[in-house]
């Protein structure tokens, strides 16, 4: 089929190239502009566009489609069958998603509806789901609401992160959308009343609030791995907490009991078994505490 690939992530990454080995002509590219990254903070481009220039690829990276006459004239004249989107990063205005024969099919990270928006991965594991998966949707003007093609569940294990899921995930999402091109699925409405909203993290997002249940600051270490992390600050020290495991113990919200590095919450506690310094390496709870003695009762905010 006569193809563009609208994405930008490591995450869509694995789609693009499945469209290509499976035989698909993807005659553009889109993708978020370069933007500044590194010591030097030299314009680099997004995964999706290292990889399309990779492939030799025609990329384009417009920094809006809506309003944008002279973009929707070049998507038209492409004589599209369908369009895919992963993670692309700007909304596909009506004239857009009406363009190509089949319209446009976005390969999303949850069973919808169970979460749309932004961030489903880290969503599914700090709710404490023990399912999530990929859909492929039709689009349409609503955010995530199209009909869905075809799901796929994974289950979310105990230990499992975001960083553990989003491969796993990125992987069934290019199996799916070759077999959804192959074998086209009748559409499913969305039922409105299950749908959650998964909003975009920020780096605010990682500080921990210790007054919440042990149970729910752990899931959330393992949402918001590797990014935006979860933080606790310690005096002016600011520890970025990468592996905890909830423990019966207790005591006041944020202070550190007796027994390795072991903070209390609201119920219940977390002993941190791996971390991070700022600026440091990261390291085991273990080898942290032989350099710093912290005192029974030092207070994490």
């Amino acid at each position: 089929m006569k193809l563009a690939f609208m994405g930008s992530p490591d995450f869509a990454v694995p789609a693009l190239k499945a469209l290509i080995a499976a035989g698909h002509e993807v005659t553009a590219v889109y993708a978020q502009p370069p933007k500044p990254a590194g010591r030097g903070k030299k314009k680099q481009p997004c995964p999706v566009h290292a990889t399309a220039l990779a492939l030799g690829l025609d990329v384009r990276c417009p920094t809006r489609l809506r309003h944008n006459d002279e973009e929707l004239a070049y998507f038209r004249k492409l004589n599209l069958d369908a369009a895919v989107v992963a993670a692309y990063g700007l909304i596909l205005p009506q004239d857009f998603l009406d363009a190509p024969k089949r319209g446009c099919l976005n390969i999303h990270g949850s069973l919808l509806p169970r979460w749309r928006g932004a961030a489903p991965i880290q969503a599914a594991i700090a709710a404490g789901d023990v399912e999530t998966g990929i859909t492929i949707m039709q689009m349409e003007a609503g955010l995530d609401t199209g009909p869905t093609l075809r799901r796929e569940g994974t289950p979310i294990g105990p230990h499992d992160t975001s960083a553990d899921l989003h491969d796993r995930l990125a992987g069934i999402g290019a199996r799916l959308i070759v077999r959804e091109l192959a074998e086209p699925s009748a559409p499913i409405a969305q039922n409105d009343k299950f749908a959650n909203y998964a909003p975009k993290l920020s780096r605010e997002d990682a500080r921990l609030n210790f007054l919440l249940p042990a149970v729910e600051l752990e899931r959330r270490i393992r949402a918001y791995f590797p990014w935006p992390g979860a933080l606790g600050l310690l005096g002016d020290m600011v520890i970025k907490i990468l592996a905890a495991e909830v423990v019966p113990d207790e005591g006041i919200p944020g202070t550190l009991l007796q027994g390795g590095f072991t903070i209390a919450c609201g119920e219940g506690a977390l002993r941190v078994t791996r971390l991070q310094r700022a600026g440091k390496v990261a390291m085991s709870a273990e080898d942290f505490l032989r350099g710093y003695k912290l005192p029974e009762g030092v207070r994490f905010y």
